[in-house]
């Protein structure tokens, strides 16, 4: 039997450190935006359909993401197109991998979980969290986005106090250590309900 645990949160709440203390405990994760990484590189699944329809998002044969958001700012309409194109392809990307993963615990790591009514294929879900303040600061330390653009993702998420009142287990990611112990308990109770079931 294999266990399938979701794992989301909102920007900046730590959700690829505790992803990374999952697979060091040994679950195989599964990450979304590695997903649309591998998809729209060269040869991916998505570079030929999204040149049909965006042919000034491919840079030397590839999905450019800066491009993407060029074109969705100037025509918001592009975002469920993209979407239409990307989603599914990012369910045979998941498909592939629940088939050939080995470990008892698949993780499945999905900024957008419960915005796209993904929870429904998961036996739980786990989300992380942190205070906003906490949160803010991670974001603008990583140098990639203005506070404006913070606050546009955000705005884009469901708030974080309604996924974690959905979330199945909460993990508060204030330190690596607190993360750590919970995500450490979160699969003791996990596999003890396995080897009970």
């Amino acid at each position: 039997m294999t266990f399938k645990l979701g794992l989301t949160g909102s920007i900046g709440m730590g959700k690829s450190t505790t992803a990374k203390i999952f697979a060091e405990l040994g679950c195989t994760v599964w990450d979304a935006d590695a997903a649309v990484h591998r998809l729209y590189m060269p040869g991916g699944a998505a570079v030929a359909p999204m040149q049909a329809q965006f042919p000034e998002a491919i840079v030397d044969g590839a999905v450019d993401r800066a491009a993407l958001k060029d074109i969705i700012a100037r025509d918001p309409s592009a975002l469920p197109r993209i979407e239409k194109i990307v989603h599914p392809l990012v369910g045979e990307d998941r498909a592939e991998f629940r088939r050939t993963a080995e470990s008892d615990i698949l993780v499945f790591d999905i900024p957008l979980l419960f915005e796209t009514g993904g929870e429904a294929a998961m036996d739980a879900v786990a989300c992380v969290t942190v205070d906003a303040e906490t949160q803010k600061q991670r974001v603008l330390d990583r140098g990639t986005m203005t506070v404006e653009q913070f606050e546009q993702i955000l705005q884009t998420q469901m708030p974080i106090e309604e996924k974690r009142a959905r979330a199945d287990y909460v993990i508060e990611t204030d330190t690596l250590e607190h993360a750590r112990a919970q995500v450490e308990q979160i699969l003791a109770e996990i596999r003890g309900k396995m080897a009970d079931a």
